[in-house]
């Protein structure tokens, strides 16, 4: 027992060292500049156009799901079906009635926009450090020729408490640190929840979902995508699912730029006032063996407006194993499409790559024909 103790903790101690990116330039800053042309090294002229209308009312749009219905101790599952099908057809949710205070968000939205208008001196305090991807910076940059996103972030693990920067969240400044307490406490509930009633829906043993994201990991990262003067050949983050079980994403000002890839085409995300957009990540993919699926999404910026969000992730405990949860595979109508894989080593390989696409996922993968090789 007491070895497994001390494996948990060096595979959390790990993890914390294994993120590394590269120092670059603060684009809030450069986007003060008067310039008519971006830096090359931000110019991405060959990104897949969004889907255009005339009329945003023939866009596809998410699913909206209400919480407060789903937790309605009443015989319809119609709700519970929802979740279900969007999970599964979407990957991609807006939810509604999710129990988070209106006053928290509000605190929570002022608190960051402050937070970015800081000082540039006191924003050096929370500076990444040493190409750690926590604090203010970008993340994912690991060569100097490497195309840069026209946004800037602040990382930050909030869960477990104990695998907290001592440099960052309690340095914030009040009532930011108080109010962003408060907010991981919120979500972090939220998002078992959420994963409680998708193993509902799934027919899976609730204890393996539960022994999985209970003690989950959370981090929190706030964006900041200042305007950008060639909008159309810059991204303010690049394509990828993430890596996480889910994403609960929370839109600051009303600018919109989230677009995410459904049937080959970049719709775009119009959020609902004070609801949560929330996506399905990779780990969630390997957990369902496929039958709830991450999706692509990115970032654009615009030439008139900042845009800012913070998005909450959630995962499975560090000091655990991840793969399909045994209830959903069997040997022959449904074998495991994924590898099971340590949590540590899974994030570890995650770091170490630049974000692209389902790229860490598809190294998951078993190929299940392997005859054809032969």
């Amino acid at each position: 027992m007491i070895y497994d103790l001390l494996k948990a903790m060096d595979n959390q101690e790990q993890l914390l060292n294994m993120g590394r990116s590269l120092a670059v330039p603060w684009v809030q800053d450069l986007a003060k500049e008067t310039m008519i042309t971006i830096p090359p090294r931000y110019v991405r002229p060959h990104q897949d156009p969004p889907l255009i209308s005339n009329t945003s009312l023939s866009l596809p749009q998410l699913p909206i799901i209400d919480m407060q219905t789903l937790l309605s101790n009443n015989d319809d599952f119609s709700e519970l079906d929802k979740l279900h099908l969007a999970s599964q057809e979407w990957g991609f949710f807006q939810l509604i009635n999710h129990g988070v205070s209106s006053s928290l968000l509000e605190k929570v939205k002022s608190g960051i926009q402050e937070f970015f208008e800081l000082p540039m001196e006191e924003k050096k305090k929370y500076w990444q450090q040493g190409g750690d991807v926590e604090g203010f910076g970008q993340a994912f940059v690991l060569s100097e020729e490497q195309k840069l996103d026209w946004g800037d972030l602040f990382y930050m693990v909030t869960l477990p408490t104990h695998l907290r920067k001592p440099r960052l969240f309690p340095k914030l400044p009040l009532p930011l640190r108080d109010n962003l307490e408060a907010y991981s406490a919120e979500l972090k509930a939220l998002a078992v929840k959420i994963l409680d009633l998708m193993a509902k829906a799934l027919k899976m043993e609730a204890r393996e979902m539960r022994e999985l994201f209970e003690e989950g990991w959370q981090g929190m990262r706030m964006n900041y995508y200042p305007p950008c003067p060639q909008p159309e050949l810059a991204i303010g983050l690049n394509p990828h699912s993430d890596p996480v079980a889910l994403t609960i994403l929370l839109q600051i000002n009303e600018v919109e730029g989230l677009q995410m890839r459904k049937n080959g085409m970049w719709i775009p995300v119009k959020p609902l006032p004070n609801a949560f957009i929330v996506n399905i990540g990779d780990a969630l993919e390997i957990v369902t063996n496929g039958t709830y699926r991450s999706i692509e999404h990115r970032a654009t910026v615009n030439s008139e407006k900042e845009r800012l969000s913070i998005a909450t992730f959630y995962s499975p405990k560090l000091d655990g194993d991840m793969g399909p949860a045994p209830s959903l595979i069997s040997s022959e109508k449904s074998p495991a499409l994924f590898k099971r894989i340590s949590v540590a080593d899974y994030f570890r390989a995650f770091f170490s790559r630049e974000l692209r696409g389902k790229s860490n996922l598809d190294t998951m993968r078993i190929i299940q024909n392997e005859e054809t090789n032969i």
